[in-house]
């Protein structure tokens, strides 16, 4: 079976070529932006003719949130209309597709984890131009899997892990006095609750999927939730890094471009009951994310 991943080098990319290439039974082909350029409609075509695969995994997204805000035509560009492009070539080959989106569809509103079937409601252009990408790949196919995940972190590429650790390692960082001595104060946010998802185990996920040969919207992310800031507590907890204070703020205190779901936490029950998989818990998985 000939699987081609979008976005290959990229955080969720790099590891699904790692997690799948174990796999004999898969012959992989890893794309960059250097091998086609997926806005264009022509280019994507002819890659996809040419390499012939029979699933391919999209993986390739404008993934900085905050940026989206003020590059919405870079966004739209790259999240649907290159999402549109990969869809309508999967068909004229007659490839499977499997499309990775985002949690930041949905408006947070809910007090109860959100279904496949949950009417989206995006705050972001991030979300929305993802959104868009999903109507388009349901609007052009019938064979594919869109699965919806959430704060992810891996290897390659920038994280929330990543910038918790070099705040708390700056040579320059902000200080509170306490009693004799001083602090440093890391502030984070503490009214979004989530679930962290290690790229690892979400391409491991994927794989499960292909085995079964599922089709349809899929909820994925490790198990348990947490707040931006329960997060980073248990980051510079499992790292062994002393010495930092942890401050809650609000959203509205952070003041960023995008605006971000208050409660984002996904049912994976659908893909539980078709897989017989159990995700791990997100605890787990970092501590397995740091040690590596």
């Amino acid at each position: 079976m000939i699987i081609l991943i979008t976005g290959a080098k990229g955080m969720m990319g790099s590891d699904l070529v790692k997690v799948l290439s174990q796999k004999k039974e898969y012959n992989l082909i890893g794309a960059t932006r250097n091998d086609f350029d997926i806005t264009d409609y022509s280019q994507t075509l002819q890659f996809l003719k040419d390499k012939r695969p029979d699933i391919v995994i999209h993986a390739a997204a404008y993934t900085k949130v905050d940026d989206c805000e003020s590059h919405s035509e870079t966004a739209y560009k790259v999240n649907e209309t290159g999402t549109k492009n990969i869809a309508s070539g999967c068909k004229d080959i007659n490839a499977k597709l499997i499309c990775i989106s985002t949690d930041y569809i949905f408006n947070g509103r809910k007090n109860t984890p959100y279904l496949e079937n949950d009417m989206p409601e995006p705050l972001s252009v991030y979300g929305d131009s993802k959104l868009k990408g999903e109507l388009a790949v349901q609007d052009i196919l019938n064979n594919f899997i869109i699965i919806r995940t959430s704060w992810l972190f891996g290897k390659n590429g920038n994280n929330f892990i990543k910038a918790i650790l070099k705040q708390a390692t700056s040579p320059f960082p902000s200080f509170v006095r306490r009693g004799e001595g001083r602090s440093k104060v890391i502030k984070v946010v503490n009214d979004q609750t989530g679930s962290p998802t290690y790229t690892i185990d979400l391409s491991q996920a994927i794989e499960k999927l292909i085995s079964c040969n599922a089709k349809g919207i899929f909820n994925i992310t490790n198990s348990g939730e947490c707040s931006w800031y329960q997060f980073a507590k248990k980051i510079l907890e499992l790292a062994g890094i002393k010495g930092v204070d942890v401050v809650p703020i609000t959203s509205e205190e952070l003041k960023r471009p995008a605006r971000r779901p208050a409660y984002s936490i996904l049912d994976c029950s659908k893909f539980k009951n078709i897989t017989n998989y159990q995700m791990r818990h997100w605890e787990e998985t970092l501590k397995d994310y740091l040690n590596r």
